[in-house]
């Protein structure tokens, strides 16, 4: 791929986007453009850098994801698109290794993802300074040993970090914009690639480093948008995504999700949900199984206790 832009989605978090250009500004092949679609009222004061920056505005009620991607790719005419969340710091050769990559295989990569603690990124930062404190999620498999990887399973796509030719990424029609708020796009755009044969696979390199941000798992805090999404994504492809949120969200008592019915929101997360699923600082990322055990050890403990005493001869 001789030309590659760079699209991130935005709202808040401007120190986050401000290393987010810092990255790209270090690259071995800078991008093509850097558009930033902007997903609040106010554009971001960013600096000047050698290659052109475009804030796109994005409206919406709630979070407009797919909304936003489809106007970032719409916005350049490059080659090929790299996609990276506000919070992830591109490595120096991310670009190239997707421009490589993407001149082998005409389908979506997946690069590297790295979580670092908080106030990780305070300060000058450099990347051997992210390199020394960076983890890998544990809920995530890791990049192959060398090149490129086919994931057979449409469901391996994480949309925080990856890349596509815009042509091809323009032939799927793009994010499905009915999907709002957090949960259910990406998986529905992975859904939509494997239906269309076209290859979802994971790229040796590429890294990207995830910055630290509060943050809750499974997301209780944006529980309305990830119930609706997944009605949508059952009325679209005839099954639920995002189970495994849905399946703790149904044993912390918060929703009815009985199988051929509607899901009905019982009650909005109180303040012990959240301290159970919130991300400590400490914590470079949130791990989901961790904290379903722990929502499964607090039910069982609470059941016991409500239980009667066996009664004793």
């Amino acid at each position: 791929m001789s030309t590659v832009s760079v699209v991130t989605l935005a709202k808040g978090r401007p120190a986050h986007l401000r290393n987010v250009l810092r990255g790209l500004e270090r690259q071995t092949q800078p991008p093509a453009a850097f558009i930033v679609a902007v997903m609040q009222e106010t554009p971001y004061d960013l600096p000047e850098v050698g290659f052109p920056v475009h804030q796109i505005p994005v409206r919406g009620r709630e979070l407009p994801l797919a909304a936003a991607r489809n106007r970032g790719v719409a916005a350049v005419d490059s080659d090929a698109v790299v996609f990276l969340d506000v919070d992830c710091i591109p490595a120096p050769d991310l670009i190239a290794d997707y421009a490589r990559g993407l001149s082998e295989l005409d389908g979506l990569l997946m690069g590297e993802v790295l979580h670092l603690p908080e106030r990780a990124t305070l300060g000058t930062w450099d990347y051997a300074g992210l390199d020394a404190v960076a983890e890998r999620h544990s809920d995530r498999r890791g990049p192959p040993a060398s090149g490129i990887e086919i994931c057979n399973d449409y469901r391996c796509f994480w949309s925080l970090n990856f890349a596509i030719r815009r042509a091809t990424f323009l032939a799927t029609g793009g994010f499905d914009e009915r999907y709002t708020g957090y949960g259910g796009e990406d998986t529905d755009f992975g859904k939509l690639l494997d239906r269309s044969g076209i290859p979802i696979a994971w790229i040796k390199g590429a890294r990207a480093y995830h910055q630290y941000h509060p943050h809750h798992m499974p997301p209780v805090h944006h529980l309305e948008s990830v119930v609706r999404n997944a009605e949508l994504f059952e009325a679209k492809w005839g099954y639920r995504t995002m189970g495994h949120w849905l399946y703790a969200f149904k044993v912390m008592g918060l929703i009815d999700d009985t199988p051929g019915r509607p899901i009905r929101i019982l009650r909005r997360p109180d303040a012990a949900d959240l301290a159970l699923t919130g991300q400590l600082g400490h914590q470079p990322y949130t791990n989901s199984a961790s904290v379903i055990r722990a929502i499964e050890a607090r039910t069982d403990a609470g059941a016991a206790a409500k239980s009667p005493a066996p009664v004793t001869a």
